[in-house]
Order: C-alpha cells, then structure tokens, then sequence
C-alpha cells in the first residue's frame, strides 16, 4: 500500500422500523452494545488508524452522540446527516473525505465482518482503486418476469456486501453524478462513472441485519463467540 490515510463511512442513516419497534435496527443492542457499535469496534480494532465517518439520520443524531458521550465511545468522528436515499447519504459523508486517502464504505448493520477481511480489502482497494465484496450463490437462481420465472446461469451471478473500498478520488469524482434509482450501491455509481469494478471474495458470515430472524442469527452468533 502507499501510505494513504484510511476511512471508513459507516452508513447507518435508516430510520425505518422493520424490526417491529421503536428504534431503528442499527442501535439495537445485541450482546450489550448497539449494533452499530459492533460495527464500529471493527475498524477500530485494524492494525492501522482509521477515520470514522457515521451517517446517522437527523433525527437520531443527538441518540447517538449521547451514547457515544454516556459509554465514552468514539471521542472523534465525523457525523453527517443521512440523506434522502442511500446514495445521498454517501454523497453527504464524502464532504469529509480527504482527497489522497482511501475509504471503505460499509453497512452500519453488518457487524460480523473480521479484521483479516476488512485489512485485505483495505489493500484491494487502494492497489485496483476500488474493492467489491462478492459470493457466488449456492441455491438456484431464477429471474421473475410477471408470471413467468427463468433459471440464470448460478455461475455467472455473484451477491455484492460491503464494504466497498476505494481511493478517495475515484468514488468522489464517481459520486458527481446525478442520482439515478438504478444506484443500488456504491460500485454502481462508481461503474456509471465509468470505472472497471473490481469483485473480491466477500465472506459468508458477512450478514446485513434486516429483519427479526437475521437478529436472532446475530444475537446466537455473538453469544456462541462470547463462550
């Protein structure tokens, strides 16, 4: 690597309750911390600095510095305001992003990434200029048009995690772009601006928390770690 200083942009911007309650998934708390917390801990644990950037939703900014303030966790961090859409709340987060640096932009419910994976990404993006986390599947794959369903070829279909890394000066010049509902994630806006992606093997146990049964996987796995 050549001594670019590193980030990470947690996007933790959702407000919406899938869960069921109250509070958005990424501060519930699993093993005694927040999710996002977990999340975190992470990139900070690496064997190099890394800047943190959370986007928290407004309306939750004050929850979250309070936490951060109450449990002495993170004394600096940059905290940007989520956006309308994902790719907004990117957009806001790279205001903070020096230029000559690399980031890895990460989902802030997916809090079982290692330390080896986060590291070798790390080194993947900033060598190819941009990393993407990717798994073949393992159960069949059929594309659905109205009524009618095809099976695709399973070989030829990868499923995309994060983090997504990259240098600082492709994913800001990529993000000038207008928004476009097509952008599903940052390697399709990066792709649009008209940048090869570069696929790495993600790893399996790389889960976004969503739903109350991928909670539940979360909440085993942390307690199956802990004994």
């Amino acid at each position: 690597m050549d001594g670019r200083k590193k980030y990470a942009i947690i996007v933790a911007g959702g407000s919406g309750t899938r869960m069921g309650g109250d509070l958005p998934k990424q501060f519930i708390s699993v093993g005694g911390k927040p999710i996002l917390r977990h999340t975190i801990e992470r990139f900070l644990s690496l064997s190099f600095p890394v800047g943190i950037i959370v986007v928290v939703n407004q309306e939750w900014k004050e929850y979250w510095k309070k936490y951060c303030d109450d449990y002495g966790f993170l004394e600096r961090y940059a905290i940007p305001s989520g956006g309308v859409t994902r790719f907004h709340s990117v957009q806001n987060a790279l205001q903070y992003l020096p230029d000559n640096s690399v980031v890895a932009v990460h989902d802030g419910v997916r809090p079982f990434v290692t330390e080896e994976f986060l590291e070798n990404m790390f080194a993947a993006g900033e060598e190819l200029g941009n990393a993407i986390p990717a798994l073949a599947p393992v159960e069949t794959v059929r594309e659905v048009n109205g009524p009618e369903s095809y099976v695709l070829k399973r070989d030829d279909i990868r499923l995309i995690q994060t983090p997504q890394v990259f240098r600082s000066e492709v994913i800001k010049a990529a993000y000038k772009l207008p928004f476009d509902p097509a952008f599903t994630d940052d390697a399709s806006v990066v792709e649009a601006a008209g940048y090869r992606v570069n696929l790495v093997e993600g790893i399996k146990y790389n889960i976004k928390i969503t739903t109350p049964e991928d909670l539940e996987l979360a909440r085993l796995r942390l307690k199956n770690a802990a004994e």
